[in-house]
């Protein structure tokens, strides 16, 4: 009798050791919001193919509202553990699901959902690895570099977003187009949903340093490879097969960061290749099959399809102490893997500051300029689908202002308002110039746990 007590006294004792060496947290936001935005687009009408549709040289304006959720934070729902392996060592994991509260489905695992699931290992004084669904090093930089820390209104030129922000303005008829005006105008006017940079990526591998003498570095690599050994075919119409063909998705990423008092600099450059099976023309240079996309549209965990995709972002903060300064610069090109000649470009810099005017209200006020360019894709759309955009550039800027009440630490009310304009975009073969302009506000409340 004896025996089996001091057996059950020591199991109880090993759980207990056990319990008190591993953790998990349950965690999330909930953030809803009554949304508005106006969207104006100038010369409207376009000619093609010495057609006129009809509105040529008009405006057309359109306006959306609704209570929705996310305009500062998107709302989720996460679990996050970790347990001490001894000698420093420790495991930890994170999964974490968007939530749409305004939903009939509020918890929906699905590849738009999921936004974290990762596994990995922490090292004391060294450094982390982690293996997984996870966020790039640039997303991770503009985290901590950006004034209106990434909510998800426009007016940023750098992380930028269009919550409800594309209320539809009809689409034009006729066999010479299938012109969309909400569609080209979140397609082509430089200031899309989340396309400055790749957001997060699937099958990656990071690793990430401990800070020394001001210094932390961070990297990662993604891999998702189904290749066959084949040659491409030649001819008029060249490339890999649809049903033989190659297959291949990398990346990788680097980023420095350096602190020094009350400043802090970031500089991260990643790449991101994908190839698949097509069937390309190359005379002309018309894709049958396998048209370039860019990846990671809309910040989705999503592939592109015969692209080459560079970005890198600089950005520099500093504590005054009464306000924090942010200077932020992005560079973004992706190219067709098959013809480098044909490419997407997207530049932006933009300046904010970030202050606590009392104890309790938070502000925050940020503008930018950028421009953004589609070379030789007559035939070879980038981003949403097919295009006769031709070769053409575009100037846009934006502007953002919002303030945080803190009710407590975890809920606040919150205002934001944001505007942003391009100009001088045709995205229409032969069309007539194009200008759009928008604005987007909120007003509403978060709570985390």
């Amino acid at each position: 009798m004896k025996k089996s007590l001091f057996a059950l006294a020591a199991l109880g004792a090993i759980a207990s050791t056990a319990q008190a060496q591993s953790s998990v947290t349950v965690y999330g936001v909930i953030d809803e919001a009554y949304v508005g935005a106006t969207t104006r687009i100038a010369n409207n009408g376009q000619t093609v193919n010495g057609i006129t549709q009809s509105g040529a040289g008009t405006a057309v304006n359109a306006t959306a509202s609704a209570l929705t959720s996310g305009a500062e934070s998107t709302s989720r729902l996460g679990f996050k553990g970790n347990e001490d392996l001894g000698g420093g060592l420790s495991a930890f994991f994170t999964y974490e699901l968007g939530l749409n509260p305004n939903s009939a489905q509020v918890l929906t695992p699905d590849d738009t959902q999921d936004r974290q699931a990762f596994v990995g290992f922490k090292k004391n004084n060294v450094g982390q690895v982690a293996i997984g669904t996870q966020y790039t090093t640039i997303f991770n930089a503009v985290a901590v570099t950006d004034p209106g820390m990434q909510n998800n209104m426009m007016g940023n030129v750098i992380y930028d977003k269009a919550t409800n922000a594309s209320p539809s303005l009809g689409t034009a008829t006729g066999s010479t187009t299938t012109y969309s005006p909400a569609t080209a105008a979140n397609y082509y006017n430089g200031m899309q949903n989340n396309t400055s940079f790749t957001v997060r990526a699937a099958n990656m591998l990071s690793v990430s340093s401990n800070t020394f003498s001001g210094f932390q570095g961070n990297a990662f690599y993604v891999m998702n490879n189904s290749n066959t050994n084949q040659a491409p075919t030649t001819g008029s119409n060249a490339g890999y097969l649809a049903s033989t063909g190659n297959t291949t998705h990398t990346a990788f990423g680097i980023g420095a960061n350096y602190t020094i008092q009350k400043a802090f600099i970031t500089a991260n450059f990643q790449n991101f290749t994908d190839k698949a099976a097509y069937t390309l023309n190359p005379s002309t240079g018309v894709y049958s099959v396998g048209t370039p996309v860019q990846n990671g549209y809309a910040g989705q965990v999503a592939t592109g399809t015969n692209s080459r995709d560079n970005q890198q972002y600089y950005a520099a903060t500093y504590d005054f102490g009464i306000l924090k300064a942010y200077l932020q610069y992005v560079n973004r090109k992706t190219m067709d893997v098959n013809n480098p000649n044909n490419y997407i470009a997207r530049t932006a810099q933009q300046i904010g500051v970030r202050s606590y005017i009392t104890p309790v209200v938070e502000s925050w006020a940020s503008v930018g300029t950028g421009k953004y360019t589609v070379a030789g894709a007559a035939a070879n759309a980038y981003v949403g689908g097919t295009s006769t955009i031709g070769s053409n550039a575009a100037n846009f800027g934006a502007f953002q202002l919002g303030t945080n009440y803190w009710l407590s630490k975890r809920t606040n009310l919150y205002a934001i308002f944001g505007q942003e304009h391009t100009s001088n975009q045709t995205y229409i073969a032969n069309g007539n110039p194009t200008s759009f302009n928008s604005n987007n506000y909120a007003v509403g409340v978060r709570h985390t746990f």
